[in-house]
């Protein structure tokens, strides 16, 4: 069985110094015994502040898809700011205007994709057609198990960036969102100007 041994002179200092510096749990009981050690010098406390008033959600970020760098496919196309007849937009959107056009992108890939999708609007606008559809698909769903998320359906957030881009800007007058009955999330409605 070992032997407790006492503190060493320089273990009683610091534990007087700090001794100065904490506030007692049981302020009503008494030291055990008073020790003949030199006082330490106190530091002053710094004056505590009081909190900033909390309010639950002050501090929120508004939630966005897997990542910052590209916008949300709802801000893409349904967030765009309405540039054509409001009613003929709701007709639309409803599923009752028939499309003119149709171009499916299913398994394609990027490279052939873009090019595609380009000639497929600028002729439709040579032709004077006013709405097409472009059918992307809705994506894959796959595990993400990488730091860094991964988008699902490539085509499907690509397509409204290419169609914001020159050539087809110009020729564009807005990009939807497709009714269910012709593709829902997996395809959009492209309105051309005249």
């Amino acid at each position: 069985m070992k032997r407790r041994r006492g503190l060493s002179a320089e273990d009683r200092e610091v534990w007087a110094r700090y001794r100065q510096t904490a506030d007692p749990l049981h302020p009503e009981r008494p030291d055990p015994a008073p020790e003949t050690l030199p006082k330490a010098i106190a530091r002053p406390r710094p004056a505590s502040t009081p909190a900033p008033a909390f309010e639950i959600g002050s501090r929120a970020r508004p939630r966005t898809s897997g990542h910052a760098l590209a916008p949300t496919l709802s801000e893409q196309v349904n967030g765009a700011p309405l540039r054509m007849d409001a009613k003929t937009h709701k007709r639309m959107r409803s599923g009752k205007l028939r499309p003119e056009g149709k171009l499916d992108l299913h398994g394609m890939t990027l490279d052939t994709a873009h090019p595609a999708l380009t000639r497929f609007v600028l002729d439709a606008h040579a032709a004077g057609k006013r709405l097409v559809i472009v059918v992307t698909g809705k994506g894959k769903r796959k595990p993400d198990f990488g730091p860094i998320p991964t988008r699902l359906g490539v085509l499907k957030h690509q397509v409204p960036q290419w169609l914001r881009l020159p050539p087809l800007a110009p020729l564009i007058l807005q990009v939807t969102e497709a009714h269910r009955s012709h593709g829902g999330s997996g395809a959009y409605y492209i309105y051309l100007r005249r």
